[in-house]
């Protein structure tokens, strides 16, 4: 059993409507406010046709200030942070010194010397320690700091009646502001492939601004919606989940030490153009390839979806693995994130999905995300 040492202060709000706070990054989290499909439906589909509230302060935050700040991020992640000016925020991610991912993170530039990295269940906080060790630069886990995710489509129209000049809030933008009457920082972010906001505050003033939030977005829509709810989202918009994803929990079937590389995960991306120097560098260029696998999507036929851990199989024969897979009726598919062979992921190649109980599906492989493929829902203007 897992040791809960983190609360947050919205733990009772969470419990007053059926939450069950479950570990997760070593704080109480409300997978579930019930494990009911209808329930599950109704938070999915909450987000994509109006707006979901959900309570993500697992998430940690660490504060990085100093004139040494910027070279410290620089040096453990993969963007080139000179890049990143104050008031924007990127996505990244971090490896170990063999090229392998451990960590991604979401990098905000508050100030000049002001940065704050925000990571999940990996080890970044550990490797920022160890990298800021005799430099000039503050390093402040801030587990006061909470933040709530509000995502979905009136997100945006909620918001605009309390916090002048959000809708120009670009994408990745960061604002300081107050709501209902509490400051707040506000960046346009969010893991659910929709137009939405995250908002953080201090612990004593998160109670006041869910409560107020939920009030004034009900006659939108709005309501609370629980941690689970996303892997729905997530799965059909292409965003990973570690180490839900990875080796760790799907382990190499050769023995090969758990480690998965960027180029095999499809984050390639968060690598800053000839950026050189940061942790795991040569490494991770010299692992291009070479990847043992690929991360990509199956779209399966008929509406039963595919189990988490359910065998990928191509002529009979067992080649990988869904991670996770969802039903969706509002957008008519059913799909999966796979971890499967180089030569598998390709568009339209033949497979069959076996859940736990014996079921096979028929499936193709097919190009992730299945959701806003191009992106323009969750950067959307005005």
């Amino acid at each position: 059993m897992a040791i809960i040492w983190r609360t947050s202060a919205l733990a009772k709000r969470h419990e007053a409507i059926g939450g069950e706070l479950e570990d997760w990054n070593g704080m109480g989290t409300a997978w579930f406010y019930d494990h009911t499909p209808e329930r599950a439906k109704a938070d999915y589909e909450a987000v994509r046709t109006k707006a979901g509230l959900m309570d993500v302060s697992g998430l940690k935050k660490v504060h990085l200030t100093g004139p040494h700040a910027a070279a410290v991020i620089d040096r453990v992640t993969t963007r080139n942070v000179d890049k990143i000016m104050p008031g924007r925020s990127v996505y990244a991610c971090m490896l170990s010194d063999e090229g392998k991912f451990i960590d991604d993170c979401v990098i905000y530039r508050l100030s000049v010397n002001h940065w704050m990295v925000v990571h999940g269940t990996g080890t970044g906080m550990e490797q920022l320690t160890a990298v800021a060790a005799a430099k000039n630069v503050a390093v402040i886990f801030d587990d006061d700091l909470h933040n709530m995710s509000l995502q979905g489509p009136v997100a945006v129209d909620l918001l605009a009646e309390h916090v002048p000049g959000i809708r120009d809030l670009a994408y990745f933008g960061i604002m300081q502001t107050k709501l209902f009457g509490c400051p707040v920082m506000i960046s346009r972010t969010g893991y659910t492939g929709e137009r939405g906001y995250e908002i953080f505050c201090q612990g004593r003033h998160a109670v006041h601004l869910w409560d107020n939030i939920l009030e004034h977005g009900k006659p939108m829509g709005v309501r609370p919606v629980q941690f689970s709810t996303l892997d729905l989202l997530r799965t059909e918009s292409y965003l990973l989940f570690f180490p839900g994803d990875n080796s760790e929990t799907y382990p190499f079937e050769d023995g090969s030490p758990c480690g998965d590389t960027l180029w095999e995960l499809g984050l390639e991306f968060t690598v800053s153009p000839g950026k050189t120097g940061f942790i795991g560098a040569e490494n991770h260029y010299a692992l291009e390839g070479r990847e043992r696998f690929k991360i990509y999507g199956v779209l399966l036929e008929g509406t039963t979806p595919a189990d988490e851990g359910a065998d990928l199989l191509q002529d009979g024969k067992k080649v990988g693995t869904v991670t996770y897979g969802m039903y969706s009726e509002l957008n008519g598919h059913n799909v999966g994130i796979a971890r499967m062979p180089v030569a598998t992921a390709k568009p339209g190649t033949k497979l069959t999905v076996r859940n736990g109980d014996g079921t096979e599906i028929e499936a193709t492989a097919e190009e992730m995300p299945f959701y806003d493929k191009d992106k323009k829902v969750r950067a959307a203007k005005g």
